[in-house]
């Protein structure tokens, strides 16, 4: 059995604890932005292909008191490094945190660096190459209190990239997030779901896969392990064929999106494409204004722009005024979900939230709203 921790956004360590114990996970403790966990190698290949929620997966090394630059090299260089990395293997240090000495991740991550290089040179004769862009083998390098941890990096890229989203719009929501929110919404799977502001279509995207049971991992070209010296192809095969098998072939239900503007649209509908869902997935250009609901209820879930990045410069609170109304006036019985980073402009909806959840959108504190339309 091996430690692992996966890295979450902020506020949804709970849910990914839940989901790792769903994958088989033991031993699952929730932290700060993210959960550790135990299992053996093949629960490290599913969590990789079948999170929905974590950015990355690490294996702990070590953990050992690091004070200043000194703690950091010997503690480094009293790792065994041979069976993860022969000098004939690229690898690149990641570092993140920092204490009173060590407060410059550059730094820390050279000296890391170097302790590695020093000890294949004095056990192999020869040293790896460094390649930061695309390494066999990432080191992950975390200072917290005075405590140095060190992991390698299972993913290689961030997981909430799935490989199916070249077009994204203007401001996207990071699939992992809208994952975590639809999971939120309780929404069985079975009944009509709608996005009016889609942009590029991400929302109703995480919830077909989610619905067709379909692991966000099969998107993906490769993973961090896969350049590892261990890596079981024969466990991986495995493991992927299983994916395959049980994904789920039709919708039960409509999914849609629409959004008013036209580019948008046709990135949603090449995302959906890439999905193999561009024929259970409806998206169309459409203005809130004129939207009419398209069953009798559903699920509405929208992440309408919040001053942040988006619609600076636009009446804002006109538009929050006019999402309320069309609520209000078109979607009874229908139950809906609004992202809002923005108190202010979320009053302008004219609702009362039955339900509210804190969630961040990066590093931006949101809250998840529920309105029950009666």
């Amino acid at each position: 059995m091996a430690i692992y921790f996966a890295t979450v956004a902020r506020g949804l360590e709970a849910l990914a604890a839940n989901e790792l114990q769903n994958l088989g996970a033991q031993q699952v403790e929730p932290g700060f932005c993210g959960v550790a966990f135990e299992g053996d190698r093949a629960l490290l290949y599913r969590v990789n292909l079948w999170s929905r929620l974590a950015f990355r997966v690490l294996l702990k090394l070590a953990k050992f008191p690091c004070y200043d630059a000194d703690d950091l090299y010997r503690g480094i260089q009293a790792i065994d490094w041979r069976p993860y990395l022969s000098p004939d293997t690229t690898f690149a240090v990641d570092a993140t945190g920092k204490n009173r000495s060590l407060n410059h991740t550059h730094f820390t991550a050279l000296q890391v660096k170097n302790a590695v290089v020093d000890q294949q040179r004095e056990q192999w004769g020869d040293r790896s190459t460094i390649d930061t862009q695309h390494p066999e083998v990432r080191i992950n390098v975390h200072l917290e209190a005075d405590a140095c941890t060190v992991s390698l990096d299972s993913s290689g890229s961030s997981l909430h990239r799935r490989g199916y989203r070249p077009a994204v719009g203007a401001a996207p929501l990071k699939e992992s997030l809208a994952a975590a929110l639809v999971t939120l919404t309780d929404w069985p799977g079975n009944v009509p779901l709608l996005d009016p502001l889609c942009g590029s279509g991400t929302l109703p995207l995480e919830a077909s896969l989610v619905a067709l049971n379909i692991a966000p991992g099969l998107f993906r070209e490769e993973f961090g392990f896969h350049t590892w010296p261990d890596f079981d192809a024969d466990l991986w095969d495995e493991l992927y064929q299983e994916a395959e098998a049980e994904r789920k072939q039709d919708l039960g239900t409509w999914v849609g999106g629409c959004d008013r503007d036209s580019a948008t649209i046709h990135q949603a509908r090449i995302n959906a494409q890439r999905c193999d869902l561009a024929e259970q997935i409806q998206f169309w250009v459409e203005d809130l204004a004129n939207l009419e609901a398209p069953a009798d209820s559903g699920y509405l879930l929208c992440n309408p722009p919040y001053g942040q990045r988006l619609g600076t410069d636009t009446d804002l609170g006109a538009f929050y005024k006019l999402l309320g109304d069309v609520l209000k006036q078109r979607f009874k019985g229908w139950t809906a979900f609004v992202l809002s980073g923005n108190k202010e402009l979320s009053r302008h909806i004219g609702l009362k939230s039955a339900q509210r959840v804190a969630v961040y959108n990066g590093t931006l504190p949101c809250q998840w709203l529920k309105y029950e339309l009666y």
